[in-house]
């Protein structure tokens, strides 16, 4: 298992190939971008017209524009696989690094190292600039459960983007990745949200984004619902790897 497990020159590589891809490294700064500034924007918006204007729940409300950060989350997770299944980019991976499990985590890895340090900024950020708009109306970092969202925040955007991670490495194709998960996020969710009852819960973002609620609802607590969004997580990288090491270059 050793000579499976990543280098520090494999990782550096991989760091490479994500710096030099405009459109990856976009992505990911776009993830902090878009979170913190939708937030903020909103909250300047809207924040202070009454109690309860941005939702019900106010320490949700705080992190509304994760919404829109996980969009990117997904497009940094899947652009940065979807790479290596163009012009024979994987073939020259595979040259460098035989081994490919090895490869495969060290991907991985990097993605979601990457992610997880852009993650617990923008949830920082994004509680603290959307609360600054907030006026009478907003929360003190220190608040009851504010610890938790915005550390749990940059979980749920690293677990999105190995999510989109993983099923590129199934599918090979950024775009199929991301015609299924947008549309999922932004409107499937919701529907079945409204009809399926507590199936519901189970489905990734309304796992994930329970350890940002004040009050949990259903069954899910705040780290067992980021646990269900692990799994998901969890069964994408895995189908991912099967794929990497059973399909031909």
């Amino acid at each position: 298992m050793s000579a499976a497990l990543p280098t520090v020159p494999v990782l550096h590589s991989e760091w490479i190939k994500i710096r030099s891809l405009r459109g990856t490294f976009g992505a990911l700064l776009a993830i902090f971008v878009a979170t913190a500034g939708i937030q903020a924007l909103t909250a300047a918006a809207i924040g202070q017209a009454e109690a309860g204007s941005m939702g019900d729940d106010p320490l949700l409300a705080s992190y509304y524009g994760i919404n829109f950060g996980q969009i990117a989350a997904f497009a940094f997770g899947a652009t940065a696989l979807s790479s290596e299944f163009h012009n024979g980019a994987l073939c020259t991976s595979l040259t460098a690094v035989p081994h490919r499990t090895r490869f495969y985590l060290s991907k991985m890895a990097v993605v979601g190292g990457l992610a997880f340090l852009v993650g617990q900024v923008t949830g920082l950020a994004t509680f603290v600039g959307g609360q600054a708009f907030m006026g009478p109306y907003a929360l003190e970092l220190g608040s009851a459960g504010t610890y938790r969202a915005v550390f749990g925040s940059g979980v749920y955007l690293t677990l999105m983007a190995l999510f989109a991670a993983g099923l590129t490495a199934v599918l090979r194709s950024a775009a199929a990745v991301l015609s299924l998960l947008i549309p999922f996020v932004l409107m499937v969710s919701f529907v079945v949200g409204a009809t399926a009852g507590g199936v519901a819960q189970y489905l990734p973002d309304r796992a994930g984004q329970v350890v940002m609620r004040a009050e949990t609802v259903g069954d899910l607590g705040p780290w067992s619902g980021l646990g269900v969004l692990a799994l998901w997580t969890a069964a994408a990288l895995l189908g991912g790897w099967v794929a990497v090491r059973r399909r031909n270059v």
